[in-house]
C-alpha cells in the first residue's frame, strides 16, 4: 500500500459511495450483513473488531485493516489489545502456512507417479 491509511479510507469511502449508487441492492445487503455480524451478543463490538483486524491481516486487505482499526479504536480498543491481535494474526499466518505446506506434500505424495524401481 502506498500513502497513508487516512488517505486510503477517504478514497475507499468515495468509491464505496459510488458502488451504493451502481449496485444499491448488493450494497444494502452487505450493509445488513455488517450490522448483523457486528451486533453485540455473546461477543462485544470491540472483540468483533479485533477479530476483523486479525482476519484483515490474514487475507492481506489494507482497506479492511484501516476500517477495522478505526472501528476498534472507536469501540474502546487499546494499543495493547490491537498489538496482541496483530501478534495472534502473525502466529496464525505461520500455522496455516505450515498446515498447507503439509497438505501440499500430501498432494505431491498422492499425485506424483511412483518412483521407478
Amino acid at each position: 500500500m502506498s500513502g497513508s491509511f487516512p488517505e486510503l479510507l477517504t478514497s475507499l469511502n468515495k468509491h464505496i459511495r459510488e458502488l451504493r449508487g451502481d449496485v444499491p441492492e448488493t450494497m444494502q445487503a452487505f450493509s445488513g450483513l455488517a450490522r448483523a455480524a457486528l451486533d453485540p451478543k455473546a461477543l462485544d463490538v470491540k472483540t468483533k473488531e479485533l477479530m476483523a483486524i486479525a482476519i484483515g491481516i490474514a487475507v492481506r486487505c489494507d482497506g479492511c485493516i484501516g476500517f477495522h482499526v478505526k472501528a476498534a479504536l472507536a469501540a474502546g480498543a487499546t494499543r495493547e489489545e490491537i498489538a496482541e491481535t496483530i501478534g495472534l494474526a502473525i502466529y496464525m499466518g505461520a500455522g496455516p502456512s505450515m498446515i498447507y505446506g503439509a497438505e501440499t506434500l500430501r498432494a505431491l505424495n498422492e499425485l506424483a507417479p511412483a518412483p521407478k524401481a
